[in-house]
């Protein structure tokens, strides 16, 4: 049987949006994210991309930012690529944190749309271009619409793929026919960035995931994208469709992801620490059941 091939894009291909680890009292734990990123690392993860959603970007500082891609820098060398998330509403702003980013060591850029302003399509090419231009990196789109307000739509993003530092597209848009179009007439490496999609887009030609549910599982998520480069799509299917449980606790509780994350690997003893507000904790109870599907998902093999 045979699959259709991809490059693992300039990246990587099983890609973690990691967390950011804090202090119980809510700093910022550079010893414990130094920690996680050489777990994930040593459990398959060859791309970490910091400070997106998962990572909470809208309540770290510039400096905290910029710390924290130094700090997993060292910890992982060259064994991985580190993506820093950049993105915010205000171009200038966005310029200044890719530049700081380029200079802590970071080998790319996450570039969220703008927020709040829901700047038309024409705005957010120019916003894009600008941030690719500014410095050497090359730059991953990140397209979130029910968390911005925008899409990025897929002519925009075809326009785009042709300046030659936006390289690649994380994909939250649930917008299967779109993902394909932009498949079709680019060379973007193209990441699922909702883990339920992993598998679906690797096999119409994406390069591989940008993952939540890696922060907890990810040997396992790398084992979908395995056996699929390996040829062996039904084996890849029962590995995804085994993890559905998994990502529908951790992804679609009712809580975001950040929370249900952060809850299951403080009560696995691995670094984490709390949220921070406006995010609230997870209750004892959607601690429990998700401990519960976390287990049982593990004890499956």
């Amino acid at each position: 049987m045979t699959t259709p091939r991809s490059s693992p894009g300039p990246f990587g291909r099983a890609l973690c949006a990691m967390i950011t680890p804090f202090t119980d009292t809510g700093g910022l734990d550079l010893d414990g994210a130094q920690r996680l990123a050489d777990r994930l690392v040593s459990a398959g993860c060859d791309g970490l991309v910091l400070s997106g959603t998962t990572g909470e970007s809208p309540t770290t500082t510039d400096a905290e930012k910029t710390a924290l891609v130094t700090a997993v820098r060292e910890a992982v060398g060259e064994r991985t690529s580190v993506v820093a998330g950049v993105g915010t509403f205000d171009t200038r702003h966005t310029v200044e944190l890719a530049l700081a980013a380029e200079k802590a060591g970071a080998d790319g850029l996450l570039v969220v749309s703008p927020y709040y302003s829901r700047p038309p399509q024409e705005a957010l090419e120019a916003h894009f271009r600008e941030v690719a231009d500014a410095s050497g990196l090359p730059l991953m789109l990140y397209d979130i619409p029910d968390r911005t307000g925008t899409r990025i739509e897929p002519d925009t993003v075809i326009r785009l793929a042709g300046h030659p530092r936006i390289v690649a597209v994380k994909d939250c848009s649930h917008d299967f026919l779109g993902a394909q179009k932009v498949l079709a007439r680019t060379e973007l490496a193209y990441y699922a960035g909702c883990d339920e999609h992993n598998l679906a887009l690797r096999a119409v030609g994406a390069a591989g995931y940008v993952s939540t549910v890696a922060n907890l599982v990810p040997a396992q998520l790398r084992a979908v994208l395995d056996a699929f480069e390996a040829g062996d799509t039904p084996v890849s299917a029962r590995l995804q469709q085994r993890a559905t449980p998994l990502i529908e606790s951790v992804m679609a509780s009712g809580l975001p992801g950040t929370v249900t994350v952060k809850a299951l690997l403080t009560e696995l003893g691995l670094p984490a620490g709390p949220v921070r507000s406006p995010l609230l904790p997870a209750g004892r109870e959607a601690v429990d059941g998700l401990r519960a599907v976390y287990e049982e998902f593990v004890s499956a093999g």
